[in-house]
């Protein structure tokens, strides 16, 4: 283990980094109706510019944290770092929907560089008793990010146009760039073998099962071309992730998921737990805003201002949760968390209506700033915790992978939901593209159109309670010194620490 003696300024330099491609998750979505006005696309295509980016982000991240290992944390974040920024000045100029789509796959692939690099240089560079605090940091820049995204976006649409929430990355990334360049540490190098077919495996997989899910309304669920069906694209995929999982367990060089770290309980329920988390952050924010812009005639800054007691409660709260996680059992924490954020977004679907006080929804908004203050430190803390310097970049990478791959299927679940509660809401003929929509809808659409973005908002509601089942089963955290025993006596038997563990 690489404890220095100054982490802190380290971690403060990858926080920039990490916050910037967080932000990118979520930005999009407070732009959507601008950009669908200004490339004259629809709603479907248009929710692809959020998962092609989440999917060319989360495919990689198995392989880069491995990267990471192999050439060193900080070499491969400062290029992912140069990747994502250059592909930030690409979307921004791009005319027309493919052109965004493809710019923010590259966008994706920077992020996926970097992402395993901020956890796995703080599982190195910070003592396991002392990594509540930086992993408290880290939920902060995560849970902030991803919901202070949509308020930036909003101000940025207004004022300059829907392209500026791509150039402000520019000066942000050269800022980040010079940073890590001069504080984050040189660490020790470990050679890794890499897993072609496994990545070949999962990349497929995921493709097909995304592409399945959040393009099956398009096709009503049936033949998209010759013998080429939906329900076969998403039946492959699933087959293709089945067939990723045996060969990890079969490969006996060095599999691209070291199968082994699931045999640790809590890293297990952490990344079922985070991958719930990703799933209902992506896909709440959808319905959230078409809602406010489409039916309440709000502009993008007015509907990201609903966001204000969100980000002001996760900010504030969220250092406190990391000292908290130290000194109590954090499943306690999180599980409370994920309840409360249930709640949340339940009482914002009730509240979807047309005649419904806007101020009413600063309440629930508020509460899930609230609940998603106790659910990210405490999951990387508990995902983290036993991880071995050895294993830092493969388990970083499995844990951010998990949290991405929910982020692209909560994106393209809600994709789908969204058009057939849509076409089950709406007058006949009326949900159809929406293409080029602008502005307010007409009033008699405006009761239909909120009970499809009600309904859709209850799918997040429902996927977080999955996420709170495996928080409670959480084991309580083992004793540091033990840990210290474990990494000393076992510096090249990761099965041995496994099975102690």
């Amino acid at each position: 283990m690489e404890i220095v003696a100054k982490p802190w300024p380290a971690l403060w330099a990858l926080v920039l980094g990490f916050y910037m491609i967080l932000v990118d998750s979520t930005i999009v979505s407070v732009a959507n109706p601008k950009i669908m006005e200004g490339l004259n696309t629809d709603i479907n295509s248009v929710i692809w510019v959020t998962s092609a980016y989440l999917l060319a982000y989360a495919v990689p991240l198995l392989v880069s944290g491995r990267l990471g290992d192999k050439y060193g944390p900080k070499n491969l974040y400062l290029v992912g770092l140069t990747v994502f920024t250059l592909a930030s000045l690409w979307c921004g100029f791009s005319g027309d929907i493919s052109t965004l789509i493809l710019a923010r796959v590259a966008q994706g692939l920077g992020a996926a560089m970097m992402t395993p690099q901020t956890m796995a240089v703080i599982t190195r560079i910070f003592a396991p008793d002392k990594r509540g605090p930086a992993m408290g940091l880290w939920g902060a820049t995560a849970g902030v990010a991803m919901l202070v995204g949509p308020i930036l976006g909003g101000v940025l649409v207004d004022s300059l146009g829907w392209e500026w929430i791509f150039f402000v990355n520019v000066p942000v990334g050269v800022v980040a760039f010079v940073m890590a360049w001069r504080l984050v540490p040189t660490l020790k190098t470990h050679d890794h073998k890499f897993d072609l077919l496994g990545v070949l495996l999962s990349s497929v997989g995921l493709l097909l099962l995304v592409f399945g899910i959040q393009e099956g309304a398009t096709y009503d669920w049936g033949t998209i071309a010759g013998p080429l069906s939906v329900w076969g694209l998403i039946i492959a995929g699933v087959l293709f992730l089945i067939a990723f999982v045996w060969w990890q367990a079969i490969n006996k060089g060095e599999p691209l998921v070291p199968l082994h770290l699931f045999k640790v309980r809590n890293f297990s329920l952490a990344n079922i737990a985070i991958t719930t988390m990703g799933f209902s952050i992506t896909a709440m924010s959808l319905p959230l805003f078409f809602y406010y812009q489409l039916v309440r005639g709000m502009t993008p800054t007015q509907s990201a201002l609903m966001m204000v007691p969100m980000a002001l409660f996760s900010g504030i709260l969220a250092p406190f949760v990391g000292k908290l996680v130290d000194a109590v059992n954090p499943r306690y924490v999180a599980f409370t968390g994920f309840i409360l954020m249930s709640v949340s977004l339940t009482w914002t679907a009730a509240l979807m209506s047309p005649e419904t006080p806007i101020w009413l929804f600063l309440l629930p908004s508020g509460l899930l700033g609230i609940a998603s203050s106790g659910i990210w430190a405490p999951l990387s803390t508990t995902a983290t915790r036993n991880l071995r310097p050895n294993e830092a970049g493969a388990g970083a990478g499995v844990y951010n992978t998990t949290r991405q791959i929910g982020s692209v299927l909560g994106s393209a679940a809600i994709a789908a939901l969204i058009s057939a509660r849509l076409a089950a809401e709406m007058p006949a003929g009326a949900a159809g593209g929406a293409t080029g929509v602008s502005g307010q809808l007409p009033e008699f659409l405006q009761a239909g159109f909120s009970t499809a973005m009600a309904q859709s908002t209850l799918l997040p509601a429902a996927a977080v309670i999955l996420g709170a089942a495996m928080a409670i089963m959480f084991a309580k955290p083992r004793d540091v010194s033990a840990i210290y025993a474990e990494f000393s006596d076992s510096v090249d038997a990761p099965e041995s620490v496994t099975r102690q563990r």
